[in-house]
């Protein structure tokens, strides 16, 4: 595969990813514009390994925080910050661990991965975050993350099984609804992200080993790589622009991209 080409699914990829614009609404797409065939599943699998790592470097401290909470938990100590950072990661992974797997089994999301689908899952979820994001109180900070807010916001992550709604769009609009402020809510969504693009990994990978085609793992680790680097622009330039700009002008991005989307589908 062309240098050019893959630049291009890591820079879209690695953007994408975390900005509540859905990454698959856009993987979709980007074959369409180029005319070239799907990436395929290494390729897929590598630009979510160069994402995870870029959000476990740009949220270092909170992953060493947790990571310090894992082994106060195995110690039986539930009490500290590090700890209740440690459980509410793993509650809040567990509704899409179970979504996914259903989807998975049952073969659900082969009928989900439509342009169709993606294009109104687009338009649909992008009201929804601008409803929970100008009605939401902003009281709510990382440090009150509770339990039972974690189990929220997994249920919201969940909805992200439908390609287009966005893993941290869906993350984040829960988190506004919750009452946290923006900026929090998004840190707390990031951090969301790790073990679930970790369980998304995991699967992904197994398909490939099956697959059997060792081939292009240095196409792989190129894209991986870029990926990262974009991923890490683009999580800063959101953390900071969220210190003073609502969600609104990624709404609107949304429903362009929708349309589009939807003149395809059914054009």
């Amino acid at each position: 595969m062309s240098l050019l080409y893959l630049l291009i699914l890591a820079l879209v990829q690695g953007v994408t990813e975390f900005l509540p614009v859905s990454s698959s609404a856009h993987l979709i797409l980007l074959p369409r514009l180029l005319g070239t065939d799907d990436q395929g599943l290494a390729l897929d699998v590598a630009v979510h390994v160069g994402t995870l790592v870029a959000v476990i470097l740009f949220f270092r401290a909170e992953v060493a925080q947790a990571l310090r909470g894992t082994a106060d938990l195995l110690r039986g100590r539930t009490g500290t910050a590090g700890a209740r950072l440690a459980l509410g990661l793993v509650i809040a992974t567990i509704p899409v661990v179970i979504g996914g797997l259903v989807l998975k089994v049952t073969g659900l999301y082969l009928h989900l991965r439509s342009v169709a689908v993606i294009g109104w899952a687009m338009i649909l979820f992008g009201v929804l975050l601008w409803l929970m994001d100008q009605r939401g109180a902003q009281e709510k900070r990382q440090e009150d993350w509770s339990l039972r807010d974690a189990w929220r916001m997994g249920l919201w992550q969940a909805l992200a099984l439908i390609p287009g709604t966005s893993r941290s769009g869906a993350a984040i609009t829960g988190s506004r609804a919750l009452g946290y402020r923006r900026e929090d809510g998004a840190r707390i969504a990031m951090l969301m992200s790790i073990p679930t693009i970790i369980a998304s990994g995991v699967l992904l990978g197994a398909d490939l080993a099956a697959e059997g085609d060792a081939g292009i793992w240095r196409d792989a680790a190129i894209a991986a790589a870029m990926a990262c680097g974009a991923a890490l622009v683009a999580l800063s330039l959101m953390m900071r622009l969220l210190r003073s700009v609502s969600y609104t002008p990624y709404v609107i991005y949304r429903f362009a991209l929708g349309a589009v989307l939807l003149l395809i589908a059914y054009g």
